[in-house]
């Protein structure tokens, strides 16, 4: 067989634990198993390893079972699984898309207000979004007059972390909120007359968010979750369902995240035990298209895209609810929930999209 280089671009911390085997939650025994089955070599680099001009990178590659760098020419195909966050990193790698190399994965930092205004254009998604506004003081005002359980995030973040809880008790509102932005430590308080406290317009006008009407969403063991769905490229260069597990919230908070204290489970266990007198697999259909739809619909404006880890939640009733996109998923959670085929499968579809795009 025929082997091909595909580069795989890390965080400088991921890339940094590679000869110590210390890569966090990045299997790179999983990226070696997958790409051999397409006859791919994988070679693991940082954006600032990359020479444009002169076509040149340092990458680590495993050669005789050992982490070696060496110096090669740049891969054709590159499977990006680092988070740019500055203007000087994204005009990198534009320059390289400019200059013919395929990134997948590219650009893979959404913001969620960007997210639900793609996808509230589509008719047949809008009834699937929970109502939306930008956060000021004002329209959490509005929306209180109109719910009574709502959700505040930021725009630009990850794992649970930022996020508000605003809920009716009474005749007095409740916030909920991690001053760490950790699992651990959340705190809840009464608001004083109904006012939203200074400390929270404090984070409003540091930085934005979105405020939410908060799904009542369907239980397990009495705590609400939601479904990660992965939808990758992969052999074909469409959209594929991958999996999809079921995370539930721990009891100290109300956010499903498995970096935040949720526990994750097989979809199918929890769906036949909190949604009695509906087939699992009626359910999990539902889902997969509604998923399938989310990716092609992203795919209009985010054109590089090939990975997205979907969190869909399901009501009491079954229907099921865009709640986010995370364009860069973890992975985890799939081993975390025993489903260890599925979550080796996330790494082979990459590596297939990439043979896929190498066409040879």
């Amino acid at each position: 067989m025929w082997f091909s280089y595909v580069g795989i671009l890390l965080n400088a911390a991921v890339h940094r634990g590679i000869p110590h085997g210390t890569t966090g939650q990045e299997s790179l025994s999983n990226y070696e198993e997958a790409a051999r089955v397409y006859g791919l070599i994988p070679c693991y680099m940082r954006l600032q390893d990359l020479d444009p001009d002169n076509g040149q990178c340092s990458a680590y590659v495993l050669r005789d079972d050992a982490w070696t760098l060496v110096r090669m020419p740049i891969p054709r195909v590159i499977h990006n699984r680092a988070i740019y966050l500055d203007a000087g990193s994204r005009q990198k790698v534009e320059y390289l898309l400019r200059q013919g190399y395929v990134i997948f994965n590219a650009f893979n930092r959404y913001g969620k207000d960007e997210i639900h205004h793609l996808l509230k254009k589509d008719p047949l998604l809008a009834p699937h979004l929970p109502e939306t506004q930008n956060a000021t003081s004002s329209s959490i005002t509005d929306m209180m007059r109109h719910y009574d359980d709502l959700v505040m995030k930021p725009c630009v973040g990850s794992v649970g972390r930022g996020i508000w809880r605003l809920r009716r008790a009474g005749a007095a509102w409740k916030l909920t909120y991690s001053p760490s932005g950790r699992s651990s430590g959340w705190k809840t308080v009464t608001l004083h007359q109904n006012q939203l406290p200074a400390m929270l317009r404090r984070r409003l006008a540091r930085m934005p968010y979105l405020v939410q009407e908060r799904i009542a969403l369907a239980e397990y063991k009495d705590r609400p979750y939601d479904l990660r769905v992965s939808v990758q490229r992969g052999i074909s260069g469409q959209w594929e369902i991958t999996g999809l597990y079921a995370k539930a919230a721990s009891s100290r908070t109300f956010v499903s995240n498995v970096a935040q204290g949720g526990r994750a489970f097989p979809a199918e266990t929890v769906l036949a035990e909190s949604l009695p007198g509906l087939a699992p697999d009626v359910v999990l259909t539902d889902v997969k298209q509604l998923a399938l739809r989310i990716a092609a619909r992203l795919e209009l404006h985010l054109p590089w895209a090939a990975d997205f880890g979907l969190d869909i939640g399901l009501s009491k009733t079954g229907k099921p609810y865009f709640i986010e996109c995370n364009g860069r998923d973890q992975r985890y959670g799939f081993r975390k929930a025993g489903l260890n085929g599925l979550w080796m499968e996330t790494y082979r579809k990459p590596m297939a999209y990439a043979r896929y795009l190498l066409g040879d």
